[in-house]
């Protein structure tokens, strides 16, 4: 029986009233009800009616590699019959945790000593803030806590994870941030530019204006700095050139650590392994989750230098134990998938893979700048945002509360596509195993949408809002 062959589920949107989707209009749900999948291959996504998608997001920036891949489901396999489950605490341990270790230090782009395993993203920065924090303290500097996040960020959902993540919708009601977080600004050019302002001048400024939040707090304050290579689920936001080059001798000369989000990034995403090698970033230290298993699995990881590794074993003696990890941080099973993804890219060449592919991925972005709704178009290999905006001339957003973004996505779902909107704008991520012709009928259905958009926006008489 093929995918599209699938019966229909028992299971009906009215009967998934209990389910809390996240990231998910709550008020309308119950009204729309959920849309529920039920079977993957390759690029594509079926939904339990039988549609079919082209899964434009790779689930949520993460499988890299595509739905249905042999190769991992036997690793899984193999793992589950062997070892299903262990830990790492008290000093216990599995083969694939250290195999995997190895092959992050092998690949990563700075020289690093250890990797420390979560079981998300946001549980890896929230242990790089305890970490930082653990490592001032192993210093004899107390005070150095604060910690520099910016504006469109996005880092996570747990409490401190949320509140490096510089988005309101993340902070409002829940009482966030914490005290301590400071956000500087977003390195988003064609939106916070001023006007006549090159990029490179834009540069400059945005450097400037980090010294002088560093100064004003004071440096001896302030631990650490967190940044995205690409800013992922702010809206795809691409760094001007040069800008990580502009303020890591500003974070160097205050003894400011700099943590390289590379959740959504890493693994082959930008072209390059990392986007820190694909945008200039030198860090001390490197968050990784998503790709890093092809999301066949839930895995987080950290992966920390020599001398934070130093310091984390002199405060070990002096208190007695390292007080930090969670029960399913190592898991075997995420482990053994993140050695078998780490492998197939590695065979691959997925890095090269993407940046084939990106020239056909730029060509048709560039096309889509024409349309009427479409303000800027910006990528970084095989990841993009469409910005949409109520006037092209003057940049104009749409009233956030039209919700035109989302209407397109919706319109995207119709013509046989999965695709984000954050706010008003679509980001693009596909598996990266996608080939030109899935690609092509990728952004085909976007077309379609954004035309569906116009004529919507115009029978609305949104754009006047």
């Amino acid at each position: 029986m093929s995918a599209r062959e699938t019966p229909l589920s028992n299971l009906q949107a009215r009967d998934l009233d209990s389910v809390l989707h996240p990231y998910s209009p709550l008020h309308k749900l119950r009204e729309m009800g959920p849309t529920i999948m039920g079977q993957g291959k390759g690029v594509f996504i079926y939904d339990t009616q039988g549609n079919e998608y082209i899964e434009g997001m790779a689930g949520l920036w993460c499988t890299g590699l595509g739905f249905g891949n042999e190769e991992m489901i036997e690793a899984a396999d193999r793992q589950m019959r062997s070892l299903p489950y262990y830990h790492q605490f008290g000093g216990k341990g599995t083969e694939p945790a250290i195999e995997l270790a190895e092959k992050l230090k092998e690949i990563s782009p700075v020289p690093m000593s250890h990797v420390f395993y979560t079981s998300s993203g946001s549980e890896a920065n929230d242990t790089q803030i305890k970490l930082a924090w653990y490592y001032n303290n192993a210093l004899g500097r107390p005070k150095k806590k604060k910690i520099i996040s910016r504006i469109k960020a996005y880092h996570g959902v747990t409490l401190m994870a949320a509140s490096l993540t510089g988005l309101p919708a993340n902070h409002m009601d829940f009482d966030l941030p914490f005290d301590g977080i400071l956000h500087t600004d977003c390195p988003h050019h064609y939106r916070f530019g001023e006007s006549g302002e090159s990029e490179a001048e834009f540069v400059a400024r945005l450097a400037k204006s980090l010294e002088e939040m560093i100064e004003r707090e004071g440096g001896e304050t302030i631990a650490a700095m967190i940044a995205e290579p690409v800013m992922g689920a702010g809206g795809v936001i691409v760094p001007p050139s040069g800008y990580f080059a502009a303020i890591q001798p500003i974070l160097k000369e205050h003894d400011i650590l700099l943590i390289d989000d590379e959740v959504i990034n890493g693994f082959g995403r930008t072209g390059q392994w990392w986007g820190a090698q694909s945008h200039g970033m030198k860090p001390d230290t490197i968050s990784a989750a998503k790709q890093l298993t092809s999301a066949y699995a839930p895995l987080g990881a950290v992966m920390i230098p020599g001398f934070m590794m130093e310091a984390l074993e002199s405060q070990s003696a002096k208190i007695g134990t390292f007080g930090h990890g969670y029960t399913y941080g190592g898991h075997p099973l995420g482990c053994a998938l993140g050695v078998k993804a780490i492998e197939i890219y590695q065979r691959m060449d997925i890095p090269a893979k993407v940046r084939a592919i990106t020239p056909l991925f730029e060509k048709r972005l560039a096309a889509l700048a024409d349309h009427p709704l479409v303000g800027e178009v910006r990528n970084s290999g095989l990841m993009a945002g469409v910005e949409l905006v109520a006037d092209k001339a003057t940049k104009r957003s749409f009233d956030p509360k039209m919700g035109v973004g989302a209407q397109c996505a919706v319109f995207v779902q119709e013509h046989g596509a999965v695709l984000r909107a954050i706010g008003d704008t679509i980001a693009i991520c596909p598996p990266m195993i996608i080939e030109p012709d899935e690609l092509e009928a990728l952004i085909d259905r976007l077309v379609l949408a954004l035309d569906d958009t116009e004529s919507w926006v115009g029978k609305a008489d949104l754009r006047a809002a």
